[in-house]
């Protein structure tokens, strides 16, 4: 009769245990990073001699409560790692690859716009060299032009200082999860394992390590006291988290605008190649940005001295040579326009007719092809724009259709959940009713004495 009150009471013990995973289950259906907790139940039995010949017996003795599992699938939790690094770096492109594209922007105020009415404006003016409404509007021109190269310049020089400041906040976040999974880890050791703390913590490392995977492309080893260790994916000698404690990513932002990462760990500082992740798109994305830059510097430099010699190849309306029209000092965003008076107009030739210099104009764009080159720049921007849409569209659809594999195996189903809170009730009232019986036979039986 013992026996069977062990049987009750062990499986009373055992159904609670599973019904309050039901509903801590229930309770964290929509948390992010939680996985689905199952109660383990073993089988409770009690080894001893019951016969003459001392035999040994096994007797059951009721069901036990083993442990809390989770329920998780490594393989799918590491292509959903890898899917977050490479969606983070196709993201962050395609973002600042459009922000490139409006600074380099081709409409009526854009630089190939700016020049192409220069070239009509002077060309207008060969017809009547002698307007001086004609010779204002070549000044004019010429000072949108400076304008357009001024406003690119500074929105590209913007747009690199949104990138360095982006990727410093990045790598501080990426540092302190770092540290944070250092200290999971630390916890993990000594938690019971099969128990609820245990899991949190666990979901919490699964977390972490997610949410470095966003930042940076990281092989992941999870070790048999469920420690975490991080090595970088394209060098997996270098290790991000392992032994006493985590490395710290440092950023190295270059005079142009291009940045790059560092690791230190253990008192060494090495180059931290980074595929995916956030900061990977970032470093990508600003040496495109620097590369921008100098190619419009250059074609601001070219387009000043291609001015300046046309000019002095000239003469103005008092038979004088031709002045600077132009000066760039530190590239696109030092280009100005130096004159206003519209005497100062080279229209002439030495020698030669009073619209002879603005009509070899004509050979001098040809030549210098300064507008295909800034066709060439915009082209250049716009397909790689349109490969990175392209990247981010199909590296979203791979993140989503990843997560929701995983999900199928950790996320929490109401459904379930309420099939297994009615069958563990329905076994806790059995249970419930074991231990009744046996009350009830103990005391017929002391009541039969």
């Amino acid at each position: 009769m013992s026996d069977l009150l062990g049987i009750g009471t062990s499986a009373l013990a055992a159904y609670r245990s599973a019904l309050n995973a039901v509903g801590e289950n229930v309770a964290n259906a929509q948390t992010p990073g939680y996985a689905r907790r199952r109660v383990v139940l073993e089988e409770l039995s009690v080894t001893g001699t019951g016969d003459i010949a001392y035999r040994p017996q096994l007797t059951f003795n009721g069901v036990t409560a083993a442990g809390v599992a989770r329920a998780w699938d490594n393989f799918k939790a590491a292509e959903a790692r890898f899917s977050a690094s490479a969606d983070g770096r196709a993201a962050v492109r395609q973002q600042w690859l459009s922000g490139v594209e409006t600074a380099l922007s081709d409409d009526m105020a854009g630089v190939g716009s700016a020049m192409t009415g220069f070239f009509t404006s002077v060309a207008s003016l060969a017809s009547d060299p002698g307007d001086t409404l004609g010779r204002r509007a070549v000044l004019s021109s010429l000072d949108n032009v400076a304008s357009a190269f001024r406003t690119s310049g500074q929105t590209l020089g913007r747009l690199a200082d949104g990138i360095g400041q982006a990727a410093e906040l990045e790598v501080a976040a990426l540092n302190e999860a770092l540290r944070a999974l250092h200290e999971v880890n630390g916890a993990l050791a000594p938690a019971d394992k099969g128990g609820s703390a245990r899991a949190s913590l666990e979901d919490e490392r699964d977390r972490l390590i997610d949410f470095i995977a966003g930042k940076v492309d990281v092989d992941v080893t999870v070790g048999a006291d469920g420690a975490a260790r991080l090595a970088a994916t394209s060098n997996p000698t270098l290790s991000l988290l392992a032994g006493p404690g985590p490395g710290l990513a440092v950023l190295v932002r270059a005079t142009d605008g291009r940045l790059s990462l560092q690791l230190q760990a253990n008192g060494t500082t090495q180059p931290l190649p980074a595929a995916g992740g956030t900061l990977a798109g970032l470093v990508d994305v600003a040496q495109t940005v620097a590369d921008r830059r100098a190619t419009l510097d250059g074609l601001a430099v070219d387009f000043a001295a291609m001015v300046n010699g046309w000019s002095a190849a000239g003469e103005d309306a008092d038979g004088n040579p031709g002045v600077a029209l132009m000066s760039v000092a530190g590239g696109a965003t030092s280009l100005q326009s130096l004159v206003t008076d519209p005497d100062l107009v080279p229209a002439a030739s030495p020698g030669g007719a009073p619209n002879a210099n603005l009509l070899a104009l004509d050979a001098i764009r040809n030549s210098s092809a300064v507008e295909d080159r800034w066709g060439a720049i915009v082209s250049a921007n716009a397909q790689m724009l349109a490969s990175a849409n392209a990247e981010a569209a199909a590296t979203a659809t791979w993140r989503d259709n990843s997560y929701a594999a995983l999900d199928e195996v950790t996320g929490v189903d109401l459904d379930a959940e309420a099939a297994d809170l009615l069958r563990y009730q329905q076994a806790y009232s059995a249970s419930a009713r074991i231990i009744q019986v046996a009350r009830e036979t103990i005391q017929a039986l002391f009541d039969a004495l």
